[in-house]
């Protein structure tokens, strides 16, 4: 992999290194929500049954969080660049495939495989990174911008999708991954250094990659039925148990397997499984569920259209990029990441604390701009440190599996937050907005936890100054 030489040349190249891998990471964490806003046009067009629709947006999300951990040991066994080159290209055929889709089966097939390429693509790109910048400033800088486009991508999915659905066609959400992709795996291919042959070798754990696929698609999933069920619907239930059986297996075979997919002793480094829980309980509060209640607010009470909707996500995303982006990497030279990671989930808390007092307000002024300002500088506080605190240390041949397991971790604390949380705001009689109110409190009550369990992450001496430029 591309290392990052102190000469003219090597800025040069450090630079293109990471403008690929973050344009690539927007095209897989915008396309999480992008068809959302276009779901309309889509059945009008294709005939979409009441109960098939949602599976345009399912099928991309259940193969993208059930297959991150085996498309992140892809990576390490087959070279972070090869695999990167070939998730691309198979997320740009897939939404090529999409785009020109004439049926429902063939348009829902396609956002499955463009879920498979997302699951190879996004744990090399940060594989890529972690193995192409040394510990110090010059990651600490890279992982912010990573961070900072993964949340654009996510605030900003809807806002184009209700756009690019308006001006163009719901077509043109899916067929502008290709131009773009094919842009970013040209590059990738002409200017990327070869993968080094130390990080090449072995065979996938074929057993470990069908139980852990298996596994999290069921934790996936289960909530995306019990929403439409109820958690008391037997399939539900099936589906969950299935997914537990899977997931102990997981962990029988991995320790007796000769390459496992997620080697043991990685979780046994605090940093992994601390920080994973922490990225767990992060993705429980900003992954989905943060996004889903507060469109519905402010569509439900404050009464604005999808793409009014879509342009109240933009002090959220503008402040967490100018935190995440330029503060933090800056206080990282300074104090250590797990005093950042406490002060933005405290942050984030009282944020969320203001806004269950707001839902009672009817303008977006008092009801969300100003949560929005504090929720945002906490998740731009603690983003980057604790990714920077998750990946450090991995060799370059476990980037890819601690890169998994961590991108894992986020959809997985996503899916069932918003399981949860919607089972607590249906579970009893709420005047107009109360529901919200207690939902916006949970989310305080969350990252409260994850505060305290700041306490258990290893100590960190300040990046800024440990590392060269």
């Amino acid at each position: 992999m591309v290392r990052v030489p102190g000469t003219r040349a090597g800025e040069t190249t450090s630079r293109l290194v990471l403008a690929l891998v973050c344009a690539a990471q927007l095209m897989v964490v915008l396309d999480v929500s992008v068809v959302n806003v276009a779901l309309p046009a889509v059945r009008s067009s294709l005939g979409f049954s009441a109960t098939g629709l949602p599976w345009v947006a399912h099928a991309y999300t259940l193969a993208f969080g059930g297959l991150l951990l085996p498309g992140g040991r892809l990576a390490d066994l087959y070279g972070h660049r090869r695999v990167f080159a070939a998730g691309l290209a198979l997320f740009c055929a897939a939404s090529l495939l999409g785009g020109a889709a004439p049926s429902p089966g063939l348009l829902v097939a396609a956002r499955a495989l463009q879920g498979l390429g997302a699951a190879v693509l996004a744990p090399a790109t940060l594989a890529i990174l972690t193995t192409s910048f040394p510990e110090g400033r010059a990651r600490v800088r890279a992982l912010a911008a990573w961070t900072a486009v993964s949340v654009a991508g996510g605030a900003a999915g809807n806002l184009v999708g209700g756009a690019l659905t308006e001006a163009l066609s719901w077509r043109a959400v899916l067929l502008v991954n290709v131009p773009v992709g094919g842009a970013v795996l040209a590059l990738a291919l002409y200017r990327l250094g070869r993968d080094p042959k130390e990080d090449r070798g072995g065979r996938l754990d074929l057993p470990g990659a069908v139980t852990a696929t298996g596994g999290l698609a069921a934790l996936t999933y289960a909530p995306t039925r019990a929403a439409e069920h109820g958690w008391d619907d037997p399939v539900t239930l099936a589906v969950l148990a299935a997914g537990a059986l899977a997931l102990a297996l997981f962990a029988a075979v991995e320790s007796r397997a000769p390459v496992p997919l997620l080697p043991p002793r990685l979780l046994r480094r605090r940093a992994v499984w601390a920080g994973n829980a922490m990225v767990f309980l992060a993705g429980a509060c900003f992954q989905v569920p943060m996004w889903y209640f507060l469109t519905f607010y402010m569509q439900d009470v404050l009464g604005f259209g999808p793409l009014l909707t879509g342009l109240g996500f933009l002090p959220h995303t503008l402040v967490t990029m100018a935190v995440g982006w330029l503060l933090t990497p800056w206080l990282m030279g300074f104090v250590e990441a797990r005093v950042l990671i406490g002060a933005g989930c405290l942050t984030a808390a009282a944020g969320f604390v203001w806004q269950a007092a707001a839902v009672s307000e009817q303008t977006y002024a008092a009801a969300v701009l100003g949560p929005a300002v504090l929720v945002s500088v906490g998740g731009g506080l603690f983003t980057t440190p604790l990714t920077a605190v998750v990946t450090s240390g991995a060799a370059p041949g476990d980037a890819g599996a601690v890169s998994g397991l961590m991108n894992a971790a986020k959809q997985v604390g996503g899916a069932l937050g918003l399981a949860a949380l919607v089972a607590a705001a249906a579970s009893g009689d709420a005047p107009e907005g109360g529901a919200y109110g207690l939902v916006f409190a949970l989310l305080a009550a969350v990252q409260l936890a994850a505060a305290v369990l700041t306490a258990v992450l290893p100590r960190t001496a300040p990046h800024l100054s440990s590392g060269s430029a």
